[in-house]
């Protein structure tokens, strides 16, 4: 499964037990009109920490936040290829 996949299930699992609704998630969807409150999208880093053994937001020294979700996606991607790089494992 890709990041963009997990991400998106994490996410669509997180609104189901919310029981929220959900506006299509494209890459340009603004992560704050995602349906997730900020309780939400911690859970969500929370998970996706647990699933893809990273956190970006504290291994990363880019202290800007990701806006839209394909940010989002894209700063996952970029931590664990970084991470990949990093240990000598290349995909």
């Amino acid at each position: 499964m890709s990041i963009t996949e997990i991400v998106i299930c994490e996410i669509q699992q997180i609104a189901a037990e919310k029981k929220g609704d959900l506006p299509p998630l494209t890459d340009d969807l603004v992560l704050l009109e995602s349906g997730l409150d900020s309780l939400g999208i911690a859970i969500l880093v929370a998970r996706l920490e647990e699933t893809l053994g990273l956190d970006p937001f504290t291994e990363s020294d880019d202290i800007s936040y990701p806006v839209t979700l394909g940010d989002f996606i894209r700063f996952y991607e970029s931590a664990a290829k970084s991470r990949d790089v990093a240990s000598g494992y290349a995909r």
